[in-house]
């Protein structure tokens, strides 16, 4: 089973090693990374979907809707050549 890569941060901002990562709750830098990529893609996906469901009617458990989204999210970091 390959893994799937997911693309690095979505939104990728540089922090001043430890003062800014502290002032955000986090003990270094590196813990602050945002979400990523495929996570943004996967969001997309999700609206996308529930957009075509009538108002405040899930036809599927949102579960599925979820899982879909990232099989959406993981082609499309594939299609980008990021997934493995």
């Amino acid at each position: 089973m390959s893994t799937i890569k997911d693309g690095g941060p979505a939104y990728p901002c540089e922090l001043r090693p430890t003062e800014q990562a502290k002032y955000l709750g986090f003990a270094t830098a590196s813990q602050y990374a945002g979400m990523t990529l495929r996570d943004y893609f996967a969001a997309k996906a999700m609206q996308a979907f529930l957009s075509t469901y009538p108002k405040g009617v899930v036809t599927s458990p949102l579960e599925d809707v979820a899982a879909d989204a990232y099989e959406v999210a993981n082609a499309m970091l594939k299609a980008r050549g990021e997934a493995c």
